[in-house]
């Protein structure tokens, strides 16, 4: 059985989101530049990518990271666990 492949497009969100910093400006204004991309469309695509196989196989350091800040985001507005003490 093959494992699928990623698309140009999706190796290509990887390496922006590996080396946005690089680029001057607003992250944004170049997600809108390079990717032709609106900023929610990309998150959206990016949330869903670092969930793939394929993603982690092509650049398992950055989604693993990607991967804990979604975790702690998740955590954090989860908020205080339910039951606690006031």
């Amino acid at each position: 059985m093959q494992m699928a492949t990623l698309s140009e497009r999706d190796m290509r969100i990887l390496a922006f989101e590996r080396n946005w910093w690089r680029q001057p400006g607003a992250k944004e204004q170049a997600i809108s530049d390079l990717l032709g991309l609106s900023a929610t469309r990309y998150y959206q695509l990016l949330n869903e990518l670092i969930d793939r196989p394929e993603a982690l196989g092509f650049d398992p350091v950055l989604v693993k990271r990607l991967r804990r800040q979604r975790s702690r985001r998740n955590r954090m507005r989860a908020g205080p666990e339910r039951g606690a003490a006031s």
